[in-house]
């Protein structure tokens, strides 16, 4: 791969002051869509797999099944052998309650920052800085793969917007994050996405922001991207109708409790939009706290079985191990193999006691 590094001495051209790339220190050669999709290509069942799992949960969002989604997994991906081992259990899991609930496992390679931070797997998947996003899309895909090959559905939120063009066949369900629903180059990307995308309410708890999102997103719009050779193109899209509400809660307080859903209720009919709304038991409904989070769950199972059964799902952040622990760059050997370095998750243990107990309200 090349590399540009933007030294002093190109930043005066024959004598005349260069005003462009000032701040920036190198620019690297990107691999291509096309030349990964050669390298880690995918299977044509994997792609029936995927198509299938997507028109599934469409089927949900338009009222065709009475199945339940849970989106389901670590907060963030930053070890994929653990990342396997987790999927095979949520697999186990999935194959005993899958003619209630539909199971999608969380497999987030991007993380966005309010400040600085770690930013997920494909931007620095040596944890240390380095920043080797080549091999960071590598080894997303090559995670992905082996998921979707043991007929686990993976769902990621999309943050960079090159990101879908590397990985985007291989994911079953996307969403878009609390910071960017209210970004229009975000809904534009999604009118163009191939699978069912929920919109998480903003950090302030504004649940108009994302209605406008999901009616913005089933519109056609055209904008700037790029093709499967990595070229600079324009995107023209048809529009996404298998969009979605997730409440998340917010900075000020959670959203899940009945009353607050019914004004999500009352924003979504005035906006003439389907009722599906999908619950994120984690972040500022859990008050950031992950043992918060079999609380919130277990409220919706309540709801579920008197008059919550257009909620559609619901969303956990878990990993093998509960709790989470801090991120040292450049010390990755040290990390405790199976918890998040980033937010707190509940352990796969009551991962899996709290599915089988809306299991058994479902079949009731």
């Amino acid at each position: 791969m090349n590399t540009i590094v933007l030294s002093e001495h190109l930043k005066m051209e024959n004598g005349t002051i260069n005003v462009n790339n000032v701040n920036v220190d190198k620019i690297s050669e990107l691999i291509t869509p096309k030349k990964l999709k050669e390298e880690i290509p995918v299977s044509e069942n994997i792609l029936k797999f995927v198509n299938k799992t997507r028109n599934e949960i469409s089927d949900i969002l338009k009222g065709k099944s009475t199945r339940k989604i849970i989106v389901v997994g670590p907060c963030s991906i930053h070890n994929i052998e653990a990342a396997k081992k987790y999927g095979l259990q949520l697999k186990a899991l999935s194959n005993m309650v899958e003619d209630k609930i539909l199971i999608v496992m969380r497999v987030y390679f991007e993380k966005p920052r309010t400040t600085i931070g770690w930013k997920g797997l494909i931007n620095d998947p040596d944890l240390n800085n380095t920043f080797n996003i080549n091999k960071g899309l590598k080894l997303a895909r090559e995670l992905l793969l082996f998921l979707n090959e043991n007929e686990i559905p993976c769902g990621y939120e999309i943050l960079d917007t090159f990101t879908p063009q590397y990985i985007g066949e291989l994911i079953s369900w996307g969403a878009i994050g609390a910071r960017t629903t209210e970004s229009q180059v975000h809904r534009q990307l999604v009118s163009g996405l191939s699978m069912p995308v929920g919109f998480k309410n903003n950090s302030s708890g504004d649940y108009d922001i994302a209605a406008e999102a999901i009616i913005s997103a089933k519109h056609p719009h055209c904008f700037y991207g790029i093709n499967e050779e990595g070229l600079a193109s324009i995107v023209s899209t048809n529009g996404n109708s298998d969009c979605h509400i997730i409440l998340r809660g917010s900075k000020y307080g959670t959203n899940y409790e009945k009353q607050e859903v019914n004004l999500v209720k009352d924003v979504l009919l005035l906006a003439k939009l389907k009722l599906n709304i999908m619950i994120d038991c984690s972040h500022g409904n859990s008050n950031k706290d992950y043992k918060n989070q079999p609380k919130v769950f277990d409220y919706l199972i309540d709801q579920l079985s008197k008059d919550f059964n257009f909620i559609i799902g619901m969303m956990i952040e878990s990993n093998l191990v509960e709790g989470k622990q801090k991120l040292i760059f450049g010390e990755a050997d040290k990390l405790e193999w199976g918890k998040s370095i980033t937010d707190s998750c509940i352990n796969i243990q009551t991962t899996k006691e709290l599915i089988l107990r809306l299991y058994d309200t479902l079949c009731q």
